[in-house]
């Protein structure tokens, strides 16, 4: 939350603390058209269409939060698309949405505007049958065993990031919880122990995206994000970007299929292309280079954010903060606290604010209906600060998930949910628990500035603004 939607949060829907609340029912899910005729269309923001096109890309938590405030938990918003866009937080509409067959609410991320940089062939901007078979040829090395072996290597890139810090300067937390996680997700996707060797093609893709990355904030960057919503293919700067990056990403597919030891190797690239359709067709490189650059680029940056967004949440939260120190030094309940820490941190600052479904069928949510053929957005950022589920929903207290206490399937929703949830949030679980608990281990860090972060969006993320700023005043063994 940036400090503007703080302050605008009125003070008599502050509540006190208390357990985990419920939602009141509100009945969601496809209706009969004679039903919907019956009901009305969700309120519509009124804001002219570019105005609103602008405002929710660039400042979507002060906009999301405003319409609320006027309009309730459902209401519609116009963009320069043709259609209108309907964006909804009841973990009810939640539920609806999430457990409907695939047929009836498509994912979104079918026209995300990561598609002109991902493609269609990945598993994120994938919908239908060719969704579930990548889905269920890359879940195995995301899960079990394999998330097992990934944790002393997460725990040696942590210690090696951790050493290179510097005293008592203030410093950018992101692009260092960024190559953290650039390597470990390198080492699964490419089988690389450490980061891969000077003059290799994985070599040179890893810097080309620690680059790319940060670039993107730039206002550039954003001008041409706001080029491409809509398109399948990527102009402009991005476009550029895109042939950049496919240079050694496109090197890298090369290189493996010519290793002699590829029918061997079981990390996810070689899997990849060793892979078969029911027809015994291999992917082509397209497809591999589509599916490379979603695990790559999907799977490092969100987690580092999300590491990112804890610290910048713990340094301005002295409570929560000692009481994470404290735990994790003198070992007693260090493993709830971190876990009650990562929770609380991805409920306050979502990393990803929204998810959506383009409804098939009409559908009711709550008092209103929406027509068939209607994209619908869930805003994880409203749905995570719901007064009726989380008392004082605008603090960070990690308190709430402490004695055993667990997320809501609908009501805790950063990783998605349904046949849609994200592939890897197990990993990104586990690289958050053990860096989360390494820093707190070895580090004292504090604010670098009292004020806090605002939210940078960029694409499909949410970011904190300055990169997570803070100063290391000592460091331990």
């Amino acid at each position: 939350m940036s400090p503007v939607a703080e302050r605008n949060a009125e003070p008599e829907e502050r509540t006190v603390p208390g357990l985990l609340g419920e939602a009141p029912l509100s009945p969601a899910g496809p209706i009969e058209a004679s039903e919907a005729t019956e009901l009305p269309e969700p309120p519509v923001v009124q804001l002219p269409r570019l105005a609103q096109m602008l405002r929710f890309n660039q400042r979507q938590i002060e906009y999301v939060f405003g319409a609320r405030r006027r309009l309730g938990e459902t209401f519609q918003l116009h963009t320069l698309l043709p259609e209108n866009f309907v964006i909804t937080s009841h973990p009810d509409h939640v539920r609806s949405l999430f457990t409907a067959k695939p047929e009836q609410a498509p994912s979104l991320t079918g026209e995300s505007p990561l598609r002109p940089i991902l493609g269609s062939g990945s598993v994120l901007t994938a919908v239908g049958p060719r969704h579930m078979r990548q889905r269920k040829l890359l879940l195995p090395p995301f899960h079990g065993e394999a998330i097992e072996r990934y944790t002393e290597m997460i725990a040696a890139a942590t210690e090696r990031e951790i050493d290179s810090w510097p005293l008592d300067r203030p410093f950018a937390l992101a692009p260092r919880m960024q190559a953290i996680t650039l390597d470990v997700i390198m080492a699964g996707v490419f089988g690389i122990e450490g980061r891969p060797e000077r003059g290799t093609p994985e070599n040179r893709m890893r810097a080309t995206v620690k680059h790319l990355v940060a670039t993107s904030t730039s206002p550039l960057a954003q001008i041409g994000e706001l080029m491409n919503i809509g398109r399948d293919e990527a102009v402009g700067l991005t476009k550029i970007g895109v042939g950049v990056l496919d240079r050694p990403t496109y090197a890298v597919i090369e290189a493996r299929r010519r290793d002699a030891q590829l029918e061997e190797r079981r990390d996810i690239l070689s899997l990849l292309l060793q892979a078969r359709t029911e027809e015994g067709e291999a992917l082509d490189a397209k497809e591999v280079r589509d599916e490379l650059l979603t695990l790559v680029l999907a799977g490092h940056e969100t987690t580092a954010n999300s590491l990112s967004w804890t610290w910048e949440r713990l340094v301005r939260n002295p409570a929560a903060h000692e009481a994470l120190r404290e735990a994790v030094r003198s070992g007693e309940g260090a493993e709830e606290q971190v876990e009650a820490t990562i929770t609380e941190s991805m409920r306050s600052r979502p990393v990803v604010p929204l998810i959506g479904r383009r409804v098939m069928a009409p559908w009711q949510l709550g008092p209103y209906a929406v027509s068939a053929d209607t994209p619908v957005g869930m805003s994880i950022l409203l749905v995570h600060h719901r007064e009726d589920l989380y008392p004082e929903p605008f603090e960070f207290r990690p308190e709430r998930w402490l004695g055993g206490r667990k997320p809501g399937t609908y009501e805790w929703i950063p990783f998605g949910g349904g046949i849609r949830r994200c592939l890897g949030a197990a990993l990104a679980m586990a690289e958050m628990r053990v860096v989360l608990e390494a820093t707190a281990r070895r580090l004292d860090l504090e604010a670098a500035e009292p004020e806090p972060e605002r939210a940078l969006h960029r694409n499909v993320t949410m970011i904190p603004s300055r990169g997570g700023r803070v100063v290391l005043r000592s460091r331990r063994s």
